[in-house]
């Protein structure tokens, strides 16, 4: 999973970047027209139960990969501009500057999240119109020379795509087949992505979330997850030495979730992704699985030989193991499953993957 970070400049990119994967990425930083890349571990509550339960030797949290793009300047997406770096992930992250300081200056003078939202939003627009154009023109030219019919099938696609983007309105929101995804998915359609809005707040303001509300509403329409944070004040917090000193902090300021939860969470869901879990004493892990995947997928995801040889899958429920304290438990109440090929995986499972290759 790979989140691109983005916005205009002094918006907190930067600090929101070191909160998740930590500052010593950005110290290496030598170039700062360059994409800075790090990686975040995925905080889970549910992983951290059945650590202590299961004593493994070795543990795995989920990744989540994170890339700093340099800062948007006027143009310079829907010129091209930064396109490889954008190319690369699979959801963005837009930081939305909503503090006040006036020793940070704002290329606008003064904050305005509404005006950044759609700033970016209509130069995602005419990024994909212009690249669809371009790309129409070439399909067209070697049309003349031959019947092809997946060239045709993707300029059926690109007419498709040209039309909500001629109105002003995200490729997210259009509901594609596999196929269509197979025909586009090397293309860098950045309003086709998941959109992550990150409205980077005061610390005087992160338990009102009126703004955010209403950034939200006015752009019900985007298609797009609205978070509100308050970076700089993570930022400091996170400077503290015990957890425990960090923990009375966030509660005294009103941070009910840290912004690598919240971003994580709403990752997850913006891609269409659960979480499963496999356990032992060996090790304790959580991978990711897309919503709705049967069970052999889930198995293909740990190891290409799982699913290849897949005979069955032994099931655990969270929920249903914490009651119990324990598998044993567990199995002598019948709730430890066993399930074939057409199991639809749910988020929290504990899967135990029996195979034979």
């Amino acid at each position: 999973m790979k989140i691109g970070i983005i916005g205009l400049p002094q918006t907190g990119k930067k600090t929101l970047f070191s909160l998740l994967v930590g500052p010593a990425a950005l110290a290496g930083q030598t170039d700062a027209r360059a994409p800075v890349r790090g990686v975040a571990d995925v905080q889970d509550p549910r992983f951290d139960r059945l650590v202590p339960m299961y004593e493994p030797k070795r543990q795995v949290r989920a990744r989540l990969e994170v890339v700093l793009v340099p800062s948007i300047e006027e143009n310079s997406l829907s010129q091209g501009d930064s396109i490889q770096e954008l190319g690369e992930v699979e959801a963005f992250c837009h930081v939305v500057r909503a503090f006040e300081d006036d020793s940070v200056y704002h290329v606008w003078g003064e904050p305005d999240p509404k005006r950044e939202v759609e700033y970016l939003h209509g130069e995602m627009v005419l990024h994909d119109l212009v690249f669809i154009e371009k790309r129409l023109e070439r399909i067209d030219k070697n049309l003349k020379k031959g019947k092809d019919d997946r060239a045709e099938k993707e300029r059926a696609l690109l007419l498709r795509f040209r039309e909500p983007l001629e109105k002003e309105t995200a490729l997210r929101l259009l509901t594609l087949t596999p196929d269509d995804a197979a025909l586009v998915s090397s293309y860098p359609f950045l309003s086709l992505r998941p959109l992550i809005v990150a409205l980077n707040v005061g610390d005087d303001g992160v338990a009102d979330t009126t703004r955010r509300d209403a950034l939200a509403a006015a752009f019900a329409g985007l298609g797009a997850h609205f978070v509100q944070m308050a970076a700089w004040a993570e930022a400091e917090i996170a400077r503290l030495e015990t957890a425990e000193e960090r923990a009375a902090f966030m509660q005294d300021m009103g941070i009910r979730e840290p912004a690598l939860h919240l971003l994580t969470s709403r990752c997850i869901e913006a891609l269409g992704l659960q979480s499963f879990f496999t356990v032992g004493t060996d090790e304790v892990r959580q991978w990711f699985v897309r919503r709705g995947a049967f069970a052999p997928e889930a198995a293909g995801v740990i190891h290409s030989d799982l699913q290849r040889g897949f005979i069955r899958a032994e099931v655990m429920k969270y929920d249903d193991l914490i009651a119990a304290g324990g598998e044993e438990k567990l199995k002598t109440v019948g709730k430890y499953y066993l399930k074939g090929k057409d199991y639809v995986v749910e988020d929290g499972d504990i899967l135990t993957i029996r195979f034979n290759v």
